[in-house]
Order: C-alpha cells, then structure tokens, then sequence
C-alpha cells in the first residue's frame, strides 16, 4: 500500500500559517512513509472560488518546499458526485427535505425547551408523495440529508452508536453518531457541500491518511458512516490541533491573518515558517530546521499536543536568524545578486555579515556600508576623531588577510596606550558607522587599505 495522503483547501483566498501547518503534516507524513501527496482544490462553491486563489496558494506550497505529485480539482469530478447521490438514494439513505432555514431553526428552538438536543427530528421520512408533490408545485426545491446508520429498525428511535477510530495524531476517538442531525450533503440548488466530494474522491483518489484539523473531527464520524455507506474502507484518520495568533484569536483566509504571502513578502526564509509552522505545538524543541528532509526525520504527528498553539512572528525572527547565520553562500548567491550584491566580494563579504543579519534584506545596508562607507558620519569626540587619524596614519601595507585587523590594532594599542572598548569602538565607528556589527577582521580585508583610508574622519 502506498501511504497518499492530501491537502484540499477551498481556492476562496489566500491561504494562513494554519492552513500551511495541515499540508507540511500531510507533506511531510509523505516524505516519512515514501507516500504521495495531492493538492486538491474543493472548488464546489462556484460563487467563491477563484483560479487565481488555487494558483496562489500552489505559489505559496512551492515556496514553501511542497511540490504536488498530483493536483485535482472538485469542479472537474461533478458527474463522480452525481453517480454517488444516486447510488445513495437507491440505498435509500439520502432523503429529500424540504424545511426552510426559519423552519429548522424554529424546531431547534421547540427541541431545547424541551430539554432535547437541537439535532433534526427526519421529519421529512414522513412526508407522503402528495405532501412532496404540493411542496415542489409551491416552488420549494429540497436539499438532500444522509440518513445516518445510528437506530436498530426505526430511524426516529435514534440510539447511542459509537464510531471509533485510532487518530494518527490523538490516539484513541468515538463520536456518537446518535448525538448529531443528519447532515445535508446536496443544497437547494443542487450543490454540493463539502462532505460527499471529500469522500467520494478519497475513495476514487486512494487516499489512505487524512490528515487535518482537530475542527473536523465530529465531521470524521460522519465521513466513516458515508464511506460505508459507499462500500468503501476508511482511510485513517489524524486530526492537529489548531494555531490562532498570538493574542488568542483564530486565523482566516478572509481577514487574512498571517498570510503565508505575507510572511514571505516580509522577508522571511521558508524554513523558518515551515519550521515554527510544524514544530510548535508539538512535544518538539522549537528550533530551526535547515530542510524538509531533516524535518521529516523529526517529524512525529502523535507528538502533537490537543490544546491550540498561538503562532507568535516574533519567533520566526529569531528562527529566520538562526538559519541564515548557517547558510552557506551558495544557497543565496542568486538572492545575493538580485539584491544588487555579487562580484568576486560576494562570497566572502556574505560569510562576514550572515551573523549579523535577521533577514537576508538585511545584508544589503551592510553592502552599501562596504562599498560606500558609513551611511551616516561617525560620532566621535575630538579626542576619538585624533585617535582614529593616528590609528589610521600606521596602517599595514597591502595584501590583507584575515590576520590584518589583529596586526593593526596590536600596533595601535602599542602607539597609542589605548586598550579595550577606548581601542576598538572608535576604530568600528569610523569604518561602519555603527556600534555593532560583523567582525571587522572579516571586513577590512574587503574594505582594503585604500578603502579604508578613505573613511579616515
């Protein structure tokens, strides 16, 4: 059996950090077990969904590392739908229904003063043909309902009927299917809601894990009874917890709440995303993961806590540090260049600055620093601006190396008496302009000594 598994957001928008998290489980289940991963778009709300959202969100899995084996589309597979009502009506397990919205929702109300749960009550088992006939003359059209398989002989004597399942990520699950209204699987208007797609193409498609959020897990004991019902075996089923951001409040593709787009527009390495994205929440350290491969490795769904995570930004800064600080110059060279940094200085001017950076955008001011001099004058004392002329008048001659900056400073020191931050701080000021920054034994030899001199305040 080949484990397949897959992601099937609805193209209504751009996809969250939360939707990220459901397909990096599904990837990386894949990767972990040799299986293959489908992106699916459940695109049966033709009025919301957009080819430009499902070619967005297939934008941000690539940039994340997700690379489909396969991509499906619900839109496509209608006639697949169809043949399944059919087969379920001949089973005599969907029914017709003709309620308004005003109307159920007047018998919820009558069930709870009645201290009964507000499930429905198949009143529409008992229409006869003449009372179905008088409602389509009226112009009502019915919705279609999936009887559910929980009562012995008499569907209006519902009984307690477990559906267990062992969860890839909690452990052991029961829904009662006693305790849940029969859902509708066809709207008025003969479309599909999401329940019958899902399952009719993860039998068509062999889908062997379903791997998704903890918000689906009453929806899993339905699935399972409609699987049957369509004389196919379950697929297992895994549910994660969810994240919200870090005040508590839940994500959506609507309010656009931490965006994968976002993240990525904001500079970030998809490792960092991907890396907080799997990890929190889970029994795992978070820390930053350099590639997919590793993280499969680590990678453990059952590891997974119940309770939600809050996904804090301020993280993947320091998980976006972190990666970059080990990058090495191949894995950005392009990036580097797009960005106006390249020439046989590059690489070592790269190696010099990663541990200074948070984002890759960031090597760029140093570039500028480099090739430019300080972006604004050093402030320096009268006593520090004679220090440095004469820090500056015994400077080694050419060719530099990384022993130069200790070979200049030892003589310094020698001259001048000075030691320590009274030593080294003017000498940064003058050459960077900031306080801070990458070892100046890796810049001045990219500086060079005209370079330098002309920095001399």
């Amino acid at each position: 059996m080949t484990v397949t598994v897959r992601f099937a957001p609805s193209p209504t928008g751009h996809i969250h950090i939360g939707n990220a998290r459901t397909a990096l489980f599904n990837w990386l289940f894949a990767m972990k077990h040799g299986g293959r991963f489908i992106q699916r778009f459940d695109d049966t709300d033709f009025a919301r969904s957009r080819q430009e959202y499902a070619d967005a969100i297939l934008y941000d899995l690539h940039w994340l590392g997700i690379f489909p084996d396969a991509i499906r589309y619900q839109s496509r597979r209608i006639e697949n739908y169809d043949a399944a009502v059919e087969r379920l009506k001949e089973a005599g397990v969907l029914y017709a229904c003709y309620e308004t919205p005003e109307e159920l929702d007047l018998r919820r109300k009558v069930r709870r003063t009645r201290g009964l749960p507000p499930v429905y009550g198949r009143e529409a088992l008992k229409l006869t043909a003449d009372e179905k006939a008088a409602f389509e003359a009226d112009g009502r059209r019915p919705h279609w309902r999936f009887l559910l398989p929980n009562f012995d002989t008499d569907p209006f004597e519902p009984q307690r009927t477990d559906i267990v399942w062992t969860d890839v990520v909690r452990g052991e699950e029961t829904v009662d299917l006693a305790s849940l209204s029969d859902p509708v699987l066809v709207r008025e208007d003969g479309t599909y809601l999401y329940t019958l797609p899902s399952v009719v193409d993860d039998i068509d498609m062999e889908v062997t894990h379903v791997i998704r959020g903890d918000d689906h897990v009453t929806n899993t004991g339905v699935q399972i009874a409609l699987f049957k019902a369509l004389g196919a075996e379950p697929p297992a089923f895994g549910h994660h917890n969810l994240l919200t951001t870090s005040s508590g409040e839940g994500l959506s593709k609507r309010s656009g709440a931490l965006s994968i787009a976002g993240l990525r527009e904001s500079g970030l390495e998809p490792m960092a995303v991907v890396s907080l994205a799997v990890l929190i929440g889970t029994s795992e350290n978070v820390s930053a993961v350099a590639s997919m491969a590793e993280l499969a490795e680590r990678f453990d769904p059952a590891a997974t806590s119940k309770s939600a995570s809050k996904f804090d930004p301020d993280e993947l800064i320091v998980l976006n540090r972190a990666l970059l600080h080990e990058t090495p110059f191949s894995e950005v060279q392009d990036r580097l260049s797009a960005l106006g940094i390249s020439g046989e200085k590059a690489e070592p001017f790269w190696l010099a600055v990663r541990g200074n950076v948070e984002k890759l955008s960031d090597s760029v001011a140093w570039w500028k620093v480099l090739k430019s001099g300080p972006q604004e004058p050093a402030e320096l004392s009268d006593e520090d601006k004679d220090y440095v002329r004469a820090a500056f008048d015994i400077l080694p001659e050419e060719p530099w190396d990384a022993s130069t900056w200790k070979a200049w400073t030892d003589a310094v020191r020698k001259e001048t008496g000075r030691k320590g931050k009274a030593l080294f701080m003017p000498l940064r000021l003058a050459l960077t302009g900031l306080a801070a920054g990458p070892e100046l034994a890796d810049l001045l030899p990219l500086l060079g000594r005209e370079g330098t001199l002309a920095r001399q305040p």
